[in-house]
């Protein structure tokens, strides 16, 4: 007996679609490769912006977007972080905000976050595994810039 030719179609549409979901990070959002971002900024000829040495490559853009308001790839971005672990200064509730630093290969958001405090935020910690550890650093606001 002979298959009909849309049996064929539907499967391939299915096939599509399951290799379009495994290309989603683990919180719904699809994944993009990340645009290469020089490793130094000029605000101005006088006044150039570097990123610190231990922030991965990734962090730039995030900096950049959160400066200039720019809208976040992952829908948990710009939330408030909580400090439950206490690792940071206390501060009352919503002054911290999360932010997500890519993970090359990884299928979930990793465990590189930037933690922005303040509105607009006057200091920025970065923590490369999932809030057990923070390292604070400066980075100037787009106001200073």
């Amino acid at each position: 007996m002979r298959r009909p030719h849309h049996l064929w179609l539907i499967a391939l549409i299915a096939l599509v679609g399951l290799w379009l979901w495994t290309k989603r990070a683990g919180d719904g959002e699809l994944r993009t490769p990340d645009a290469p971002v020089a490793t130094q900024r000029t605000a101005d000829a006088a006044h150039p912006v570097a990123y610190p040495a231990f922030l991965p490559v990734q962090a730039h853009a995030v900096l950049e977007r959160i400066a200039s308001g720019a809208p976040h790839p992952y829908r948990q971005d710009g939330s408030a972080f909580q400090n439950r672990e206490g690792r940071l200064p206390p501060q009352p509730r919503g002054y911290y905000r999360e932010y997500t630093v890519p993970t090359p290969g990884a299928d979930t958001r990793g465990t590189r976050r930037i933690i922005a405090g303040g509105d607009p935020p006057v200091e920025y910690w970065y923590t490369g595994d999932h809030y057990q550890s923070f390292r604070r650093f400066e980075w100037p606001s787009k106001a200073r810039r």
